[in-house]
């Protein structure tokens, strides 16, 4: 039998069409908390292949967050693909320490995460310390298809089992709720009104609450547009802003369809020059991943006004970030993610929320690993296994806070195509070449980027004279000290925990 949406989604739609958001103020507005609450509240927006320089188009998170808090302009995922950058996430840890290093099994996706990490995440950590936890949006690759059980540790459950922008699925604490397939039950719009309900709810209490809203966007998926592309991935931007961005030009960087591949490894070496239409398809997708990322912004417009009249912006750290970096034709990479260089694994972060300094921008070498740390101390929260990154509340106690020098990148086992309901794409740089040329490990400092591959192959880039990554210094004689130091941090990277890694 199709499931039908719930009552509480149905009103949602409802409010959307008949102007909800004064319904909201005028509800929320009267309502005071019972008692103090001491701790702050932590609201997580995490978007999906988001590029760092595309938050310039987001004029809401432009006002409200980064006028308002903290850029950290030297932002990484470790590992640049969304389910291992997600279980990161729930567990501060490098995957060579939490075990899922793919979107699939056996390597990775949620039945991975499941059995190697349980019900020893984030979540329940901050439970246990009196939070109440909510997602809202995406959760882990595969989550649903087998399993669609609520996980443990949350007290208010919204994942998606179906992320088709329109027309998709949420299970609805338990129950599958089919989202209309018009424009009202556009993904993003519905998880705005469901983090914009919880608010509401939740801030007459005395519990603090963390709120994880995860939109699929600016991720590919359907359905697609008759102008779309033919055969190449592109993300479903709302209605309102379809061709928003039509004139926006494609970035052109000097890594952009580069043109001497020579010095890379195999698996860039072998990709051919991107053609005319190549690279007319990469700039519509481009452009459709930006107003794809207009509708993310409304959600932060809304999520901030809700916390503003409900009396909780006050005591709300809000974090924006995404899992992962994406290319648009840079080093001849048409799209797609889990490769070494900057654009797959720089992404944006900013944070506003009381103690985080505003109008700040800050240099520091910071990753995904970072956050959980930062929401357990920030909770009071015992974390139930040893983490590998650190809280970012010293670097807003002291700007200048001494802070670490490098940072692990890993990459796992290549799982070869993927098309499937989720709007996931074959990313180009997961089906070529041989296994070895694709799975790597790296060290990244603020004045290097040093990369070995299980093939033997080597990369190393002075990014203070090359920050675009074109020219491969491995072999360079001249750098030879700084190469075998390189490969001897890495080393001990590699296997780290905890403290070692630090």
């Amino acid at each position: 039998m199709r499931p039908v949406p719930s009552r509480r989604l149905l009103i949602g739609f409802l409010l959307l069409l008949t102007g909800g958001a004064s319904a909201l103020v005028l509800t929320a507005s009267g309502r005071a908390r019972t008692a103090k609450q001491t701790r702050p509240n932590i609201v997580v927006i995490e978007s999906d292949d988001q590029t760092q320089a595309s938050l310039r188009f987001m004029p809401n998170v432009q006002r409200l967050l980064v006028a308002q808090g903290t850029t950290f302009d030297n932002s990484f995922v470790t590992f640049s693909l969304c389910c291992p950058s997600r279980t990161t996430f729930l567990t501060g840890q490098y995957a060579h320490n939490h075990g899922v290093l793919g979107n699939r099994p056996p390597a990775g996706g949620y039945e991975t995460f499941k059995a190697k990490n349980g019900s020893n995440t984030l979540q329940t950590w901050l439970r246990g310390a009196g939070y109440y936890t909510v997602l809202d949006g995406k959760y882990l690759n595969g989550y649903g298809k087998k399993d669609s059980a609520v996980p443990p540790g949350w007290s208010e459950w919204y994942g998606a089992v179906d992320l088709a922008f329109l027309g998709g699925a949420l299970n609805e604490n338990g129950k599958i709720v089919q989202l209309p397939q018009d424009e009202s039950g556009y993904q993003t719009d519905v998880l705005s009104k469901i983090a914009q309900d919880v608010i509401r709810r939740r801030a007459p209490s005395a519990q603090p609450f963390f709120l994880w809203v995860t939109p699929h966007a600016p991720h590919t998926g359907g359905p697609r547009d008759p102008d779309d592309p033919q055969a190449f991935g592109t993300t479903k931007p709302p209605a309102r802003y379809r061709d928003r961005f039509a004139n926006e030009a494609l970035p052109v960087t000097p890594s952009f369809n580069e043109a001497d591949v020579g010095d890379k490894p195999s698996v860039v070496r072998n990709e051919p020059a991107l053609t005319p239409e190549k690279v007319a398809a990469i700039k519509e997708s481009y452009q459709q991943a930006l107003e794809a990322n207009l509708g993310i912004d409304d959600l932060v417009g809304a999520v901030v006004k809700q916390l503003a009249v409900s009396g909780e912006l006050a005591n709300t750290l809000i974090v924006y970030t995404s899992d992962n970096g994406f290319f648009h034709g840079e080093h001849r990479v048409p799209s797609g993610k889990v490769l070494v260089y900057e654009p797959s694994i720089r992404v944006p972060l900013v944070v506003r929320g009381p103690g985080v300094p505003r109008k700040t921008h800050l240099p520091q070498l910071v990753g995904n690993i970072d956050l959980a740390p930062t929401f357990v101390e920030a909770a009071g929260a015992k974390a139930g296994k040893a983490m590998d990154g650190r809280s970012l509340l010293a670097l807003f106690r002291n700007v200048r806070y001494p802070w670490r020098s490098d940072l692990l990148l890993e990459s796992g086992p290549s799982e070869g195509k993927k098309n499937d309901s989720l709007g996931e794409q074959s990313d180009a740089m997961l089906v070529r070449g041989p296994a070895g040329s694709r799975q790597f490990t790296a060290v990244r400092t603020s004045r290097y980027l040093y990369a070995e591959y299980a093939d033997g192959e080597r990369e190393l880039y002075d990014l203070v004279h090359d920050p675009y990554e074109l020219q491969n210094l491995a072999a360079d004689p001249a750098l030879a000290q700084p190469r075998a130091e390189l490969a001897r941090r890495l080393a001990t990277l590699r296997s780290c925990k905890s403290t070692t890694c630090r």
